[in-house]
């Protein structure tokens, strides 16, 4: 037989002779092995996995865990009758965060528009840099930005899909650095004085990463002091920003919040767009979370003055529940700053004499080569529902976080840490036994322990999740995230239910 690989080991049982002309991979056998493992998602983790009848998770230690995933990585191959059982385990044990009560996070419930669309993106399986490999993909990036920045105020502008909002953060410091001081680029940062950041004490962990990775260094990420509520005071900008002035640094970079983690915080931006303004530094809103009160009208104010912004990152996986990953770095640059900053005119890519307008090859812009398709997601779903279909998951956001305060402060047990100003529902729940002890001298101990244990019960029984942190100087207290366009009142009655249920023995 002609065009056979040499067997290495003739006269051995040790593998099988191959003829060129054969694929290597029997395609009818892997469809079908497709449709199968589709039939186990589609009832696993799209119809189980979204049904209030069903847990949450199905908790198991990490010992036990592995043992029941058979992890091991072997020589040969397995039938397909085991990896379907594999991808039923992988279903089955995996947490279900399109669950109406997966609580603990900022990404949360399923959109199915968006869920066709990351399929698409995962068949075609296509690297968004160059238009001739993604045509399709680059046009339609470069209109669901469009329409993120019509939302901010800008009617034209820059930017790009990052793998994640950590990522856009500190996108948006390296083209605030770069902007200030170009030599960067080719010369390091030998040349370069001590430069100083600002952000809020309740600003992302992500800023600090970024100023890390960066090499401007920790310490000189400069903490802005915030109100009751955790939003910056642009008051005490100002006055740190001069004392950093005085003290030899260049300030550069302020990054603020539109929904903070914890506390779902919105710092005013207007005021502090007038502090970066007097300063001339850049304005950075890290509007991950927060991002999507644009869409409504009616709570569109808590980011007044984002349009005063050089950059907003926006996640449209949370609140608008894209998917992950669907996060974009917007930028009121005109001038290709992007592309100045990170090009290095690779020719074996980016080559200047193509047939088509090499403008569209927007892989230049972004410090990664392989970048994913994450615009679809978004495309497809902002194409079925509008930004009236937004509008609408954005307020009954809202109307949730507002019935489940209203039930909290019906029952005896539950303080809220504040009023929220987002649907970051922040709270305590003191049992039974400790109620009327706020004198005590241990109270504040034994209150920082129930959350935790009322965590393990409720993960371990797989009825629900919901996060908890302390903050401050304020020992654990939980946070309920309201968003989940899958959530209703039911829920939210379900919810102090079983918190009561879960802790009144405490």
């Amino acid at each position: 037989m002609a065009n056979m690989f040499p067997d290495p080991l003739e006269g051995q049982d040790s593998g099988i002779l191959r003829d060129l002309n054969e694929p290597l991979v029997d395609h009818t056998e892997g469809q079908l092995f497709l449709n199968d493992a589709f039939k186990i998602i589609m009832e696993e983790v799209l119809c189980k996995g979204t049904d209030v009848n069903q847990k949450v998770c199905e908790w198991k230690e990490p010992e036990e865990l592995a043992l029941l995933l058979d992890l091991e990585l072997r020589e040969t191959g397995e039938p397909s009758h085991r990896l379907l059982q594999r991808v039923k385990d992988v279903a089955k044990y995996s947490i279900k965060t399109s669950h109406p009560r997966f609580l603990n996070q900022l990404f949360t419930g399923v959109d199915y528009h968006s869920l066709a669309g990351r399929f698409l993106t995962e068949a075609l399986n296509t690297n968004l840099y160059t238009y001739e490999v993604a045509p399709v993909f680059v046009l339609m990036e470069t209109e669901v930005l469009r329409g993120l920045r019509e939302m901010i105020g800008w009617t034209e502008g820059d930017g790009l899909f990052c793998p994640g909002g950590s990522i856009s953060n500190m996108y948006a410091m390296n083209l605030a650095r770069y902007q200030r001081f170009p030599e960067v680029k080719s010369k390091g940062l030998c040349g370069l004085p001590r430069l100083n950041i600002f952000t809020s004490s309740e600003s992302h962990y992500s800023v600090k990463k970024a100023a890390a990775f960066l090499g401007i260094g920790t310490d000189n990420v400069i903490i802005v002091q915030v109100d009751e509520r955790g939003r910056m005071i642009p008051d005490d900008l100002d006055e740190k920003i001069k004392l950093a002035q005085s003290q030899g640094a260049v300030p550069f970079f302020v990054s603020c919040t539109s929904g903070t983690t914890v506390r779902g915080a919105f710092d005013p931006l207007d005021r502090i767009a007038d502090v970066c303004e007097k300063h001339k530094l850049w304005m950075h809103i890290d509007a991950a979370w927060g991002g999507s009160v644009l869409f409504s009208k009616q709570h569109s104010h808590l980011m007044k003055g984002v349009h005063r912004a050089n950059s907003v990152a926006w996640n449209p996986h949370k609140m608008l529940t894209a998917g992950l990953q669907c996060s974009a770095l917007l930028l009121q640059d005109t001038t290709n700053l992007l592309k100045k900053c990170h090009s290095a005119n690779a020719t074996y890519l980016f080559q200047q004499d193509k047939f088509y307008d090499v403008n569209l090859d927007v892989g230049d812009k972004s410090v990664q080569c392989s970048r994913k398709v994450d615009c679809l997601k978004l495309w497809l779903m902002w194409k079925a529902v509008g930004s009236i279909g937004f509008t609408e998951r954005v307020d009954k956001a809202f109307s949730h976080a507002r019935y489940l305060v209203e039930q909290m402060k019906k029952r005896e047990g539950f303080h809220l840490l504040h009023e929220p100003e987002f649907v970051n529902v922040c709270f305590w729940f003191v049992p039974p036994s400790m109620r009327g002890k706020e004198g005590d001298a241990d109270y504040q101990d034994r209150l920082a322990k129930v959350a935790p244990v009322i965590k393990e019960r409720m993960i371990k029984q797989g009825t629900m999740m919901v996060g908890y942190q302390p903050l401050g100087n304020k020992v654990n207290f939980f946070r309920m995230v309201v968003f989940s366009p899958q959530l209703s009142q039911k829920d939210m009655d379900f919810f102090i239910d079983e918190i009561e249920r879960l802790g009144i023995d405490l």
